[in-house]
């Protein structure tokens, strides 16, 4: 092994970074960590090195390219296209399109291990699961690496790949095993927003001279598809400041997707007004057009106060020949500013939106576009639960950061990360508090990759370690021994079976607890997981849990006994690997052992 290999697998782009593992364990020097340019195609026949790798993957036709136009330094006969040729192809025909396979990934309402993708794929396209997409995302940067440094095979090197903080159990599991289907060895997980804060730390050695004891530092990450909050405490331990991960938010899929597809219905119900209506696939590419303008528009010292926007036309019924208009700095200053980061007082949370009785089965996007709304809300929640004596707290319990750092291509723009710079200011300003001091010098587009090598580095010794663990409580469904009652199933109970926090490389044993375990027949067993209720300790029960717990996928299995059927007594012992799997352990009294998996493969319904 010679070198960290840190992956960023991104829901927009992917990117990969690593360091040298050198043998002078004596030196204080941390290693320079390095980025490798991704070869890929940009153009039919044109190969070329580039900064990210996005995360787009094209099903090509019989006739979408000439033979031997996708031919890859390692692969002559590539059956997808992945990367830059792959989005740029995606923009004039969406239904061969694979994106967002990392939203995918964690969307329970589906079949994540079916062939669901490209999701309005057309009758003969061939499809894939949101699995093996990102298995060929990953499978790409292995083959890249493989073709830039054959003396150094990446089977042998210690592989480190980035999840949101807000995925599951389930999400991790699969997310380990498109890593598999790719080939990597060994892989181990580490939560983006910890990744990015590596990132400053790896790029500031004087970290603790920059903050002191009691800071709180909120990690704001929003990416293509994704929004993330995290809560990080300076803290002490044996007179040296440390690092404790404290709270993480929900899953919330909003992003640069969602402003991108704003701008876009705007500039569409523009064009509508001067009598040129657009379809479903036109406005698709001028999804991805609005895209590129909004970067070009907001990127740092952009003068322009328009960029042009062109959809091609479909017959005589709507234009025959190319559509044109503009996307304006304004119109992005105010969709932006007003829809998704406007000021609002930080006791305002998320709106729910009425649900119609039928919809289109599709990701689960967050029902409230306000990104402030919800920041608001992760505050309010992981105050009210975390630790007294490490969250500074403001008089009406709001949680309130010293500092901020940004992550995620959306927030290269100056105009967004001000916007939530005014409005943190503003809620800190109410509790009594002085301003909010961002944490800045990192590159937005490169900084979980970057960190994720410096983890690496720390794993061995080599650097500063965050204290973190589980991302939140996880919980098994107990059935209550009661009378049965006519119509009215039995109670549940949620038991505590991994706390808030439990590190890498533990186990715990469920003190003083036996339950029936149902053996030699099908039996459904239900997990749930919180990330409000950080103070459940392992055994304990919860009742009447309501919003506070969110149910995982059930699953349904068969566990095999040489007794035959009936109920086995057994105790429950957790365990968090190396690799930041979870594992629920059924321990009978003579020693048997049964492995509840977290599911991975969903029983949907039909």
């Amino acid at each position: 092994m010679k070198y960290v290999i840190g992956i960023d697998l991104g829901t927009t782009n992917s990117a990969l970074a690593y360091t040298e593992l050198r043998s002078d364990a004596d030196s204080f020097d941390t290693p320079e960590v390095r980025l490798m340019d991704v070869p890929q195609l940009v153009n039919p026949g044109e190969v070329r090195d580039e900064p990210l790798l996005p995360s787009s993957l094209y099903v090509p036709g019989p006739t979408d390219f000439p033979a031997g136009s996708l031919a890859l330094p390692w692969n002559p006969e590539p059956e997808r296209v992945v990367g830059k040729l792959a989005q740029k192809r995606g923009v004039e025909n969406a239904g061969r399109l694979v994106g967002s396979a990392k939203s995918w990934l964690s969307h329970s309402g589906v079949d994540r291990t079916a062939a669901i993708l490209p999701w309005s794929a057309p009758e003969g396209v061939k499809k894939l699961s949101p699995v093996d997409a990102s298995s060929c995302y990953l499978e790409h940067l292995r083959r890249a690496w493989d073709s830039k440094m054959p003396d150094a095979p990446f089977v042998e090197q210690q592989i480190l790949v980035t999840v949101p903080a807000s995925f599951d159990a389930v999400a991790r599991e699969l997310t380990l095993q498109a890593a598999e289907r790719a080939g990597f060895r060994d892989v181990t997980l580490l939560e983006e927003p910890q990744a990015a804060f590596y990132a400053w730390i790896e790029r500031h050695k004087d970290w603790r001279e920059r903050v002191k004891l009691g800071d709180l530092i909120l990690v704001v990450d929003i990416g293509g598809g994704t929004t993330d909050f995290t809560l990080i405490a300076v803290t002490e331990q044996a007179g040296e400041l440390t690092l404790d991960r404290m709270a993480v938010g929900e899953h919330i899929l909003l992003g640069g997707d969602n402003m991108d597809l704003a701008l876009a219905r705007l500039i569409a119900d523009q064009l509508a007004q001067k009598g040129t209506r657009i379809d479903t696939l036109q406005l698709h590419q001028l999804w991805q057009n609005c895209r590129v303008a909004k970067e070009k528009l907001l990127e740092p010292g952009a003068r322009a106060k328009e960029q042009p926007v062109t959809i091609l036309g479909k017959g005589t019924g709507l234009v025959g020949g190319t559509i044109k208009a503009a996307l304006r700095r304004e119109d992005i200053d105010r969709v932006l500013g007003e829809g998704f980061f406007p000021n609002v007082p930080s006791s305002d949370m998320p709106m729910r939106q009425r649900r119609f009785g039928l919809q289109e089965i599709g990701l689960p996007y967050a029902a409230d576009a306000a990104v402030t709304r919800h920041m608001a809300q992760f505050l309010r929640q992981q105050a009210s639960s975390a630790e007294h004596e490490r969250v500074r707290r403001g008089p009406s319990g709001l949680a309130a950061p010293t500092h901020v750092l940004f992550n995620g291509g959306v927030l290269h723009a100056r105009l967004i990360r001000d916007r939530l710079i005014e409005v943190l200011d503003a809620w800190l300003a109410a509790e009594g508090f002085g301003p909010v001091q961002p944490l800045t010098g990192e590159d937005l587009m490169h900084a979980v990759s970057r960190g994720a090598a410096y983890y690496g580095l720390a794993r061995h010794g080599r650097g500063v370690r965050i204290r973190g663990g589980v991302p939140r409580t996880y919980y098994v469904g107990i059935e209550t021994a009661m009378p049965a009652v006519p119509g009215m199933p039995a109670p549940l109970k949620a038991l505590t079976v991994a706390p808030f926090g439990m590190e890498e490389g533990t186990s715990i044993q469920i003190p003083n607890r036996e339950f029936g375990l149902v053996v030699g027949e099908p039996a459904e067993f239900r997990f749930f997981s919180s990330t409000v209720r950080k103070n459940d300790s392992p055994g304990t029960f919860v009742e009447d849990f309501g919003d506070e717990l969110q149910e995982l996928s059930p699953m349904e299995v068969n566990l095999t006994s040489a007794d035959g059927t009936g109920t086995v007594p057994v105790s429950f012992e957790t365990v968090v690997t190396e690799t930041g799997v979870l594992q629920l352990w059924c321990v009978a009294r003579d020693g048997r052992r049964w492995k509840l998996e977290f599911n991975v493969r969903e029983r949907v319904a039909q």
